[in-house]
């Protein structure tokens, strides 16, 4: 910041001052469970995302070298092409 104040046009004084009456509780949108769902979990300041739970074998970030035919035929299956990878090459350990 510049130390500069924005200035907004409006008097919150006022604002802060208003207390809602009973009749514009009708302007207040219902909270629905598409709200909640987009809604941003916390735990103190600590943000929780939902999803995935962590793997109890995390993953290791590697280049490898594959060819062109491979990763297409991979690629071909649609998301989740990496995982294939990773599936058939844990196959190719088994034995």
């Amino acid at each position: 910041m510049n130390g500069s104040r924005r200035v907004i046009g409006s008097d919150l004084a006022r604002v802060d001052a208003h207390v809602v009456q009973p009749e514009e509780y009708d302007e207040i949108p219902e909270l629905t469970d598409a709200f909640f769902d987009r809604a941003e979990i916390r735990i103190g300041d600590k943000v929780i995302r939902p999803g995935r739970p962590p793997l109890p074998q995390t993953k290791v970030q590697t280049t490898l070298r594959l060819d062109r035919d491979v990763v297409d035929h991979f690629r071909a299956g649609g998301k989740g092409w990496q995982g294939r990878i990773n599936a058939a090459l844990r196959a190719a350990m088994a034995g």
